[in-house]
């Protein structure tokens, strides 16, 4: 399956428009994107700008993910006007716009619970709508009925042709059939051709003929383990094999330290990864088929839990270390064909080495562009030694621009949670 060609070499910035700036507006966010495109972001997700139920609504302002009008526009954050702004702004950038669709249920005062038959949600022996999970600011459709699939589709169409929108991020897409989503796919290729669709999800079937890219989730969790020390290198490496069996070589895995759910459930980054943040960050930028994700606020290092249903601004900050962190890494990922996403780039080939549970060192080689990667994942001062064999030469150190020698039997100390990115 071919993807956007866009796509193969971006990176994704989840907007929080709620908490991105002090007026939490489509406006204000639109003049936030020159610096972000700067930084090399490729793709904005926005998260639901739609209208928020007001029925068992959690929290003054709701959830972002109970929504009233697929058709709509959240009052909150601005008008239709300021949304096609926005967009218009980013596209002149050269950044991509993707949306943010709830399709498994909608807030429990939602217009088609008015408007549509009572067979378009699941309902109890009362006939109340379901309550989907402990949503309870919600309520879950139907999908027995194929009337909500077209409607689901229509109000989707609504934003590729009326608002000029790039593709969507599904909420929850195992929670409806796949059969939906393939529907989905054929539909909206028709009228964007190089629309683009990333599950939330990591099901086996979530590649058949329906989404560009998955969520990365048990990649994520095994990465929190090890900075935990609950587990190992061992287990990232059992995940990075285990998912080139499982999915198409083709497939895009997004590939992330924080977003919305980790960071008000979780706590921040650096709650979860503390002194590994650094190293496990550039994983997500350097691994096979990955589609890397930066969330608001960690340009900045903000170290913060958002409130999820209140307004929680994010300061007005200044570029700092975090900025020129997260710079270096979208420059790596950009000019190196080696890391391109899906079947562009390159598998990950180890080096293996005397410390298996502590450092992990690969090689990605594609046409003559090489990327050599030495991280030690673990609290410990650990003694390496491995051979590099036909890789040995001489290197760029990509985060310093340093010259460095890659000998072919390479030993001595490596530092706790440190990494090198060599680049020839």
């Amino acid at each position: 399956m071919r993807h956007p060609q866009w796509s193969y070499s971006a990176v994704l910035y989840e907007m929080n428009v709620r908490q991105l700036t002090k007026e939490g507006t489509l406006i204000a966010a639109a003049a936030e994107l020159p610096r972000l495109r700067q930084m090399g972001v490729d793709v904005i997700w926005l998260m639901p700008v739609y209208p928020i139920g007001q029925v068992a609504r959690k929290g003054s302002m709701g959830s972002y993910y109970s929504v009233a009008d697929y058709c709509g526009i959240n009052s909150q954050i601005g008008t239709f006007e300021d949304f096609d702004t926005f967009v218009a702004t980013a596209h002149s950038l050269g950044l991509k716009v993707i949306l943010d669709w709830v399709a498994n249920h909608t807030s429990r005062d939602a217009k088609w619970l008015t408007e549509k038959p009572l067979d378009w949600y699941r309902r109890d022996s009362n006939g109340e709508a379901l309550v989907p999970w402990d949503w309870s600011d919600t309520a879950q459709l139907n999908y027995d009925n194929r009337e909500v699939w077209q409607g689901q589709i229509d109000a989707m169409k609504f934003w590729v042709t009326e608002h000029n929108i790039d593709g969507f991020r599904c909420d929850m897409a195992m929670l409806v059939p796949i059969e939906f989503w393939q529907v989905v796919r054929f539909n909206l290729q028709h009228i964007k051709p190089d629309i683009f669709l990333l599950a939330e999800a990591e099901e086996d079937n979530i590649f058949q003929n329906a989404f560009d890219a998955c969520y990365s989730w048990r990649l994520h969790h095994a990465m929190c383990d090890v900075a935990q020390g609950n587990s190992r290198v061992w287990r990232l490496r059992e995940i990075i094999h285990a998912d080139r069996r499982r999915f198409p070589k083709w497939s895009m895995r997004m590939t992330f330290t924080s977003n919305h759910d980790e960071n008000s459930w979780s706590g921040s980054e650096f709650s979860r990864f503390g002194a590994s943040l650094e190293p496990m960050a550039a994983l997500t930028f350097l691994l096979p088929n990955s589609l890397p994700l930066i969330y608001t606020g960690q340009e900045f290092g903000y170290d913060h839990s958002f409130s999820f249903f209140e307004r929680d601004a994010m300061p007005q900050m200044e570029a700092n270390s975090y900025t020129d962190f997260y710079t270096k890494l979208c420059s790596i990922y950009h000019n190196h064909k080696a890391l391109r996403s899906a079947d562009e780039g390159a598998e990950l080939i180890e080096i293996i080495n005397n410390a298996p549970d502590c450092l992990l060192t690969f090689v990605r080689e594609c046409d003559g562009d090489r990327v050599v990667v030495i991280a030690n994942l673990s609290p410990y001062t650990v003694f390496g030694d491995f051979n590099t064999g036909i890789y040995a030469g001489e290197y760029t150190d990509a985060m310093t621009g340093q010259p460095t020698t890659l000998y072919e039997h390479m030993w001595g100390d490596i530092a706790p949670w440190s990494y090198k990115i060599l680049i020839k």
